[in-house]
């Protein structure tokens, strides 16, 4: 018997489709081999059997296609992945920023005829030194103290505390620095023998961003964007040592120069919880030169065979240079990083009262043991006048998503206005979170700055607050590294303007209108979230009859009002806003200054009630 040409079709991917598929396939080929069809036939089990299988590996298969796309990708793990093709780094976590004040007391001495601060009593407070609320909230302050010096960047707040006979007996000291939300974690990994691009994984939630790695020969590896690079800036403290020509303790307190460095790695999340450290290829005390010659040496009769212009070498040796950074072998390494963060480390005000004193050190005198240096050392403290900002959660689907296609069309540079929204958005996290941003051209009254960037972001409750100016420096150190030549941008905070939401409707008979009610107000809720809104975002009343209008037992919307809720003694924005002026063909624009509409208590502000066909009120629901 000849074998017959067997057309096979591909478009049939659901159970149905496959099973007739197979019943047709079998009637077709195989006429006389099997006939009975019928649903309790052994035949049709097995072909519904193959069915079931083929539409589960179909399925599965259109799954994984979908993963591998950016723009229809679901699963966090693939679209950590995703990012890392566009150069995206997914943020996890957002961390708090906080100006702290510290104090300290000093005694004083007589020189002369005048009574003045005895500094020699000084103390130096380090980098990273923790304070903490009694609550449980920690945070690190971020650049060293040293009570002695005063200048008019880093200035030392001196008072009199106390006082006897008329002299002072006692001066208060007060220095201000910048602190972050987190805790300091470090762990220890030990590696062997040489190994190309050696990775370490860290297991933990929450992380921020690596501080430093130390191997066991004190040797520190730094991290970079990519490992074929090979100078970094480094931020030098500036001293008549550093810079002895340029010196001055009160204009520039850091040096910025570049750093040429082997010892370099990178990170990934491969997911929430999961941070990969990579290293480069490079083989440790080892001279490049001495596995791929330098064609400017060749011929001068230099050691190692250089000279040697019939010597075969094999490109691979290429891998193991320090091109793309030295790769750590025989050490233990050091890893310490951040954790910490989100949206309730954004703290009240005085509330970081609790200073650790373990690395705090007198300059001059040393730790002594007398009642005045016990006295001086004791009185160490600290405080928050204003409210943390910048906490927040890391970066959902759609932000990993839209951040990762914004951040490869950028290409590490921002040339338009919207490059210079998504890297105001895609901050790393150690500097504070930016909840809102809105840009547009410079002001006519800021001529020398050709963009104004407006943003905003959150407190402890999650409601849209005006950025600190710690917050706001760390923006505009972070993008200056990107913007062109020529171009200046302006930092300023957005206004809020709150309001509330207040809604008629008229329900079908039979429905409980109780229910009703309760769904319509959460469906408002969920249409003014936080969240879901822009500056400059416009109402469109429309968008909320629709809303209205899909719940099941509502005949219609007879109805909307917006209104403006001002005052801070109510706890709302100090903005008020004519609602009825803004009004233009049932949309509700912003103001020319920009600002956005926040609905910030939507369980009080957002009310509903049912009405009756005529002018009475059939029932209340919500006020």
């Amino acid at each position: 018997m000849a074998v017959q040409n067997q057309n096979i079709t591909y478009i049939n991917k659901d159970f149905n489709d496959i099973r007739a598929q197979l019943i047709n396939f079998s009637q077709t080929y195989f006429p006389n081999t099997y006939t009975d069809f019928s649903p309790a036939s052994p035949g049709m089990m097995f072909i519904e059997q193959a069915s079931y299988v083929s539409d589960v590996l179909s399925f599965y298969l259109d799954n994984q296609i979908q993963e591998t796309y950016l723009q229809y990708a679901r699963q966090f793990d693939n679209l950590y992945d995703l990012a890392y093709m566009f150069s995206y780094k997914p943020k996890v976590t957002g961390l708090a920023i906080v100006d702290v004040d510290v104090f300290q007391q000093i005694p004083s001495k007589v020189v002369g005829s005048k009574t003045v601060p005895d500094f020699n009593y000084a103390l130096e407070v380090p980098q990273d030194t923790l304070v903490s609320s009694r609550s449980g909230d920690r945070f690190n302050i971020q650049e060293s103290i040293n009570f002695s010096v005063s200048s008019s960047i880093d200035p030392t707040l001196v008072t009199i505390s106390q006082i006897s006979l008329g002299e002072p007996t006692y001066y208060l000291l007060k220095k201000t620095r910048k602190a972050v939300s987190g805790t300091i974690v470090s762990t220890d990994f030990t590696l062997g023998n040489y190994i190309e691009y050696p990775t370490l994984e860290l297991n933990v939630s929450n992380i921020s961003n690596i501080i430093d790695i130390i191997d066991s020969d004190g040797n520190q590896y730094y991290e970079v964007d990519y490992l074929a690079q090979d100078l970094i800036y480094d931020s030098i403290k500036n001293t008549n040592i550093n810079d002895p020509n340029n010196y001055t303790d009160t204009d520039t307190p850091y040096i910025l120069k570049t750093k040429s460095i082997n010892r370099r790695f990178v990170t990934r999340f491969l997911n929430e919880n999961t941070l990969q450290i990579q290293f480069g290829s490079g083989k440790p005390l080892q001279n490049d030169e001495e596995i791929v010659p330098n064609p400017d040496n060749v011929g001068l009769g230099l050691p190692f065979g250089q000279n040697k212009l019939t010597t075969a070498y094999s490109p691979t040796n290429f891998v193991f240079t320090n091109t793309y950074g030295t790769a750590p072998s025989n050490t233990t390494l050091t890893v310490r990083y951040l954790t910490g963060g989100g949206v309730s480390s954004n703290i009240d005000a005085n509330t970081l009262n609790t200073i650790d004193s373990s690395t705090v050190k007198f300059l001059n005198i040393g730790n002594n043991n007398t009642p005045t240096s016990n006295f001086v050392f004791n009185s160490l403290a600290t405080n928050n006048p204003s409210a943390a900002s910048g906490g927040g959660g890391g970066d959902t689907i759609e932000e990993i998503r839209q951040n990762s296609l914004s951040n490869f069309n950028t290409q590490q540079r921002n040339v338009t206005a919207d490059d210079y929204l998504i890297r105001a958005l895609s901050m790393p996290s150690k500097y504070g979170v930016i909840s809102k941003a809105f840009t547009t051209k410079a002001s006519v009254k800021n001529p020398d700055t050709i963009l104004d960037l407006y943003v905003l972001t959150q407190d402890l409750n999650g409601n849209l607050t005006k950025s600190s100016d710690a917050l706001k420096n760390n923006l505009k150190t972070y993008i200056n590294q990107y913007r062109m030549i020529g171009d200046s941008v302006n930092i300023k905070d957005a206004f809020i303007v709150n309001i509330g939401c207040e809604f008629d409707i008229i329900t079908l008979p039979n429905y409980n209108n109780n229910e009703i009610i309760t769904k319509c107000i959460g469906e408002v809720q969920g249409y003014f979230l936080t969240r879901r809104w822009q500056i400059n975002q416009p109402i469109v009343l429309r968008e909320i009859t629709l809303i209205l209008d899909a719940i099941p037992g509502v005949q219609t919307v007879s109805n909307i009002q917006i209104i403006n809720k001002a005052g801070t003694t109510n706890g709302y924005s100090e903005y008020a806003y004519s609602i009825p002026g803004a009004t233009q063909g049932g949309v509700i624009y912003p103001s020319l200054d920009p600002s956005i509409f926040e609905v910030k208590f939507p369980n009080d502000d957002i009310k509903g009630r049912i009405v009756s066909l005529g002018t009475g009120t059939f029932g209340y629901g919500g006020y």
